[in-house]
């Protein structure tokens, strides 16, 4: 049901959004270097694929797929602020898992349309076995369609 409540508040914030002038569409992926509920390295991988619309210059929101090689894979939705052109924030429902996640990222340009980015997220409903919430650092690369 949170993650429900979470789901449909992404929608109405975006439909809220009137500052259309900014339309660019991100699209992206990245892997997880380091999760707190790793017990062995390379014992298991997180990658993750999404798009994000830019509704406002500083704001956007998406949608995406989490692939584990270990459990099901989880359709996301979320939405991003970003505070100035390099950090943001972003909120996101992990809805196969029945998670969301918190993080905080910065995203630097290497080319006039690509980005690197690093971000960590705080799991809010813990790992997948339901023990203690996790934290995962994340790089990873995006491109800007023109």
């Amino acid at each position: 049901m949170k993650i429900t409540l979470i789901a449909l508040f992404c929608l109405f914030t975006s439909l809220l959004s009137r500052a259309q002038t900014i339309t660019n569409i991100m699209v992206g992926g990245g892997f997880d270097l380091f999760k707190t509920d790793n017990r062995k390295v390379f014992d298991k991988a997180q990658v993750g694929l999404e798009a994000n619309y830019f509704v406002a210059r500083h704001f956007a929101v998406g949608g995406g797929v989490e692939i584990w090689t270990q459990h099901s894979s989880s359709f996301v939705m979320g939405m991003r602020w970003y505070a100035d052109d390099h950090f943001f924030v972003r909120l996101r429902t992990l809805i196969g898992a029945n998670q969301a996640s918190l993080g905080a990222g910065w995203s630097k340009p290497i080319a006039r349309d690509w980005r690197v980015e690093a971000l960590g997220d705080f799991y809010l409903d813990g790992n997948l076995a339901g023990s203690a919430p996790a934290f995962a650092l994340r790089v990873g690369v995006a491109y800007i369609l023109p």
